[in-house]
């Protein structure tokens, strides 16, 4: 009974081990850990393998000696804790083999906690935003931090991976007083324009700042994301009209995906704005006066996305 009780103890052991980690890539693992101060460490095992069993190895953490011997339980639950494990031959200090542990913070629920990007106020706080000009396939994905990490990465993919046949660039930064934006541009491939959507497109971000990981998610369709340019606008003073083109990066032919249009007209002496509604070109301001600013936005007319930015001021 007590080879049994000791087999059993044995194997619930190893499984809570192996429950405490995933694989993130090859060497490299994340340990959830439950962030507050009475949830225990998780206990990670770590084994280095050698071709002579009787060599002698030791175990560092960065340049700190760990312990001796194939195996090595290490506690994983502070920032500190994390980083890379390195077994090495004794006698001559090679490296055999090493692992590198990431920390994500979850809450008492087992949720990831997410604190690296900050959250857009629009579309509802997401972390990750993906927004398209046209109905070309190409998309750009866009978040933020609070500030720029020399130490942060970023890896952006599809879930799908290769039968997505979604690709992404380089990741540009964009530096602002208060927060750091990054964007990318993906291609969804062999994209028609033209067909009905049926899969959505599904956005991973991974973020890792030094030993804390993060991911992040994003599923839509590109009908759902479809934010035009602003159009470009002018005003004829001899008949008081403004006419504004379709923006250069919206799709073709117009007659297919045509746009709807608001005209803002703001009376700087009145302190009023009025708002025009339009599917033509061309919009008559009644007794505009020389202090009125016009300017004009668009929008997809058959489908409810957004509503581009504000156009510069017509006059």
């Amino acid at each position: 009974m007590s080879h049994l009780l000791f087999a059993l103890l044995s194997f619930f052991s190893f499984a809570a081990l192996l429950e405490a980690q995933w694989k993130l890539r090859e060497n490299v693992y994340v340990i959830e850990s439950e962030w507050n101060d009475v949830t225990p460490a998780k206990r990670v095992e770590l084994t280095c393998s050698t071709s002579d069993e009787s060599q002698e190895v030791y175990w560092q953490k960065g340049t700190e000696w760990k312990g001796t011997g194939k195996t090595l339980v290490v506690e994983v639950k502070e920032f500190p804790d994390a980083g890379n494990y390195t077994c090495l031959i004794t006698n001559t200090n090679e490296i055999i083999s090493y692992s590198f542990f990431l920390i994500t913070k979850i809450d008492s629920n087992g949720q990831m906690i997410r604190s690296i990007l900050k959250r857009f106020k629009e579309p509802n706080g997401t972390f990750l935003k993906c927004e398209a000009k046209n109905y070309s396939g190409i998309f750009v994905c866009s978040w933020m931090t609070e500030n720029e990490s020399p130490n942060v990465k970023f890896t952006i993919r599809s879930l799908q991976g290769s039968q997505g046949d979604i690709s992404c660039g380089t990741p540009v930064v964009h530096v602002d007083k208060s927060v750091t934006e990054y964007t990318v541009q993906c291609q969804k491939e062999n994209y028609c324009p033209f067909a009905e959507e049926h899969q959505p497109i599904e956005m991973f971000l991974e973020v890792i700042d030094e030993v804390e990981y993060e991911n992040y998610t994003s599923s839509f369709f590109i009908r759902d994301i479809i934010k035009p340019d602003p159009p470009q606008c002018q005003y004829v003073a001899t008949n008081e009209t403004v006419t504004w083109t379709y923006p250069r990066t919206w799709s073709t032919p117009q007659s297919y995906f045509p746009l709807t249009f608001k005209v803002k007209v703001e009376s700087a002496k009145k302190c009023k704005i009025q708002i025009y509604d339009a599917d033509e070109q061309f919009l008559q301001i009644p007794r505009s006066g020389k202090k009125v600013k016009i300017s004009v936005q668009a929008r997809d007319r058959y489908y409810n996305s957004s509503w581009s930015e504000w156009s510069a001021l017509c006059r």
